[in-house]
């Protein structure tokens, strides 16, 4: 007795916590912008596994986690008596998958970005930890007792006349009456309550078929050999505009969910403004609608589609680039539609990702066939299928009876605009005017928002600038104001000059969508005219009206930005007349003639897609720019060819390999410092080059100083680890935000 009374006074803490050096731990992830999981004891009876949702103290706050790893007390670990108990299991939540938990993690390393951001991402809907609860409805019970009825409720016993059920909601509207009425005509037996389970979209997809050209089912079948089921491959679906390329790789979503009855795929989508057509001719071949993952759905939405994933009820989502962190339980395809487009690279609000590379290694983790589609693909995937990392099945040819379109190149140096301040040559008018006479459509593309890029004083050169951004205020006409497009910033057109304070001296200068718009109506007052741009067409339902309009043939004439630029079908278009095609070429980016030949290809292909005959107009003043020419002459491949030989030669990636690091701050001489200090503790290796630091190209955004360093290394350089051991040596200061970008694909 006296021996145990003295261990207990050398070890008090043993004294007042026996049993908690044998409890196990578990590594909870939060998701919080936290570099690292946390301990926390499981208490007795409760049973934890990898994947779990749990409910932990952190500070003051109760926050729901994802736990990591189960182990018991190590030596490394702190003392039990400093650690918190787990408060709860989330049950009703279920886990995640080992492939979604190693994805997550494999993410955060890749990116640099904190853990705990990355798993944020997957938990995007935390409501739907908590099942739905069923929905109550009312119907009319087999006897109803004889009362004597009031107008109300004998209208509300009419609308359930046959065996309808409906809410408390939607019955009350219906009769025009309140929810008293129908609680009391429960108690009174006169109404029946029954629950409805929730149903989730996309339950019990069939494919009814569809009739494929000999070339498409050659296709499917090619893709059915190289996807197989349970096995990874990567394959470039590359088919020319308008080929249905579409139809094949619904062969391959068909043949994923016949394989196992809990089968789900994946299909990402660029822009939400394709989802509508997308949904439309999905559901025609497979009888439901796929759920829709993008940042426009609402939480209800949402909670539904993220539960229904879960739970492996959803079969098929269809979404923008975050739905890849949906926690899918049996991930069988996934589809990236339009792979080369620049909309997959998240740039802000998070970790920096590329949809495309992330798509392919969530691919490789859950031991999927990933589909890359696109008649334009990213030199990345060209340089892959030449070594034989990804397969390819080529669509060369339009679907049925349609032809590509003829592509004409106008010079504008010999073919200027008829007027002074006007935009569209003489032979691009002839064209227009001949389209609309022969009953048909046309698109004007000009992928610049608004009215006018720049607004500036005739009488002493002022130009209108935002005062957070080093970036023109672009002029509007439908909201009659001047727009910042980087930070939002508005203001109403200055009557006086703030300069010079002139009256009446501002100027327009250059064209906009809207300002095309105006010149149709000026030189074709008979044409129906339809904008657009996400400005302008501000919601989906918006967008969605829009594209009917388009194919009932409610406009004539289609002016729009880059939303129009890919995959939407509108059989009657058979002109378009791009206005501005050098301005992609500008800046000097790395990937402009890359990204200007894809986008002016697609906005080719939206000409001529039925039994109509196409052409295509290039107003350019550059015209014996490659990038034209290879237009004009259809030799993509030789372009590819030459782009790539070009890249080889500089080692720019895919031959190398680039990281950015940007910084901003407020206080500019902060960030000067904290640049110089990077600089001076940079790695020297002969074969890397730091370039920086040096202002950003939009030097400043929303008040903040921007600069920006580049490494350029070899393609088989560690660049995570030369970024990690850099920035381990230099603390920089909570004033300033870094963003690390791997593989930047723009440079602003």
């Amino acid at each position: 007795m006296k021996q145990q009374s003295k261990t207990q006074a050398e070890n008090p803490q043993d004294a007042l916590f026996p049993a908690a050096e044998n409890k196990p731990r578990a590594a909870v992830l939060l998701p919080l912008p936290v570099e690292k999981s946390y301990d926390y004891l499981v208490p007795d009876g409760m049973t934890l596994k990898s994947g779990d949702f749990v409910e932990v103290p952190f500070g003051p706050r109760r926050v729901t986690g994802i736990v990591q790893t189960v182990a018991p007390q190590d030596g490394d670990a702190p003392p039990a008596f400093k650690m918190k108990n787990v408060l709860r299991k989330i049950e009703t939540a279920p886990p995640l998958t080992g492939a979604m938990l190693k994805f997550l993690d494999w993410v955060a390393q890749y990116t640099l970005s904190p853990p705990g951001l990355v798993l944020k991402m997957a938990l995007s809907a935390p409501e739907a930890l908590t099942p739905e609860q069923p929905e109550i409805l009312y119907k009319k019970p087999q006897q109803t007792p004889q009362k004597k009825l009031t107008e109300k409720r004998k209208k509300i016993l009419d609308i359930l006349e046959g065996g309808a059920a409906l809410s408390a909601a939607e019955l009350a509207e219906k009769a025009g009456c309140g929810a008293g009425v129908i609680r009391a005509m429960l108690q009174q037996n006169m109404l029946e309550a029954v629950e409805k389970m929730p149903v989730f979209p996309c339950e019990n997809p069939l494919y009814h078929g569809a009739e494929l050209s000999e070339e498409q089912r050659r296709a499917a079948d090619e893709l059915l050999q190289h996807g197989g089921t349970d096995k990874h491959s990567v394959t470039l679906l590359d088919g020319v505009t308008g080929a249905g390329k579409t139809e094949v790789y619904f062969e391959e979503i068909a043949a994923a969910l016949e394989s196992d009855e809990g089968a789900q795929v994946l299909v990402l989508l660029p822009e939400i403004a394709l989802t509508a057509q997308f949904t439309e001719r999905f559901t025609e071949r497979f009888g439901q609608k796929p759920a829709l993952w993008h940042s426009v759905a609402g939480q209800a939405q949402r909670r539904k589609i993220w539960r229904g994933i879960a739970e492996g009820k959803t079969r098929v989502v269809v979404g923008a680039r975050s739905a890849l962190f949906l926690p899918f339980r049996n991930l069988s395809l996934i589809v990236l539609d339009e792979e080369h487009d620049a909309s997959y690279k998240q740039e802000e609000g998070g970790p920096v990702y590329h949809a495309r590379d992330m798509a392919i290694v969530r691919g490789k983790m859950e031991n999927c066939p990933v589909i890359l589609v696109s008649a334009t693909p990213s030199l990345e995937t060209v340089v892959n299928v030449q070594n034989g990392k990804y397969n390819a099945v080529r669509l060369s040819s339009r679907y049925a009876a349609a032809a590509l379109p003829e592509i004409e190149m106008i010079d504008m140096r010999r073919n200027p605009p008829p007027e002074r301040a006007s935009f569209i040559s003489t032979p691009l008018r002839r064209a227009l005017a001949d389209t609309l006479a022969a009953g048909e459509q046309a698109l004007l593309f000009l992928n610049r928002r608004g009215y006018a890029p720049l607004t500036l004083c005739r009488t002493c050169g002022h130009r209108m600038q935002c005062p957070s951004c080093t970036a023109w205020l672009v002029k509007h006409r439908k909201f009659d104001r001047l727009q910042c497009h980087h930070c939002g910033y508005g203001c109403r057109l200055p009557q006086h000059c703030p300069e010079c304070e002139d009256e009446d001296s501002m100027a327009f200068c250059g064209p906009g969508v809207e300002r095309l718009e105006e010149e149709v109506q000026h030189f074709l007052p008979e044409a129906r005219t339809l904008v657009l741009s996400s400005d302008v067409l501000g919601s989906e339902a918006a967008l969605s009206d829009a594209m009917q309009k388009i194919h009932a043939h409610e406009a004539d004439v289609i002016i729009g930005t880059q939303l129009v630029a890919k995959g939407h079908h509108f059989p009657l278009l058979t002109c378009v007349g791009v206005v501005d095609a050098d301005l992609g070429l500008e800046g000097g980016d790395l990937r402009a003639a890359e990204r200007s030949y894809q986008l002016l290809h697609q906005v080719a292909g939206r000409a001529g897609r039925a039994e109509h005959a196409g052409r295509v107009y290039l107003q350019s003043f550059q015209p014996e720019n490659p990038v034209m020419r290879a237009l004009a002459e259809g030799g993509r491949d030789a372009f590819f060819a030459a782009e790539i030989e070009a890249r080889a030669r500089s080692k720019m990636p895919p031959f190398g390999r680039l990281a950015a690091l940007v910084l901003s701050a407020k206080n500019e001489t902060v960030l000067e410092e904290t640049c110089r200090a990077l600089l001076r503790a940079a790695p020297r290796y002969d074969d890397t080059a730091i370039l920086g630091p040096a202002p950003a190209p939009l030097a400043i955004i929303r008040g903040r100083h921007r600069r920006r360093f580049l490494i350029k290394a070899p393609k088989n350089t560690d660049l995570q680890k030369l970024l990690r051991l850099w920035l381990a040596t230099v603390k920089i200061p909570s004033a300033i935000q870094l963003k690390i970008d791997i593989d930047p694909y723009s440079f602003l």
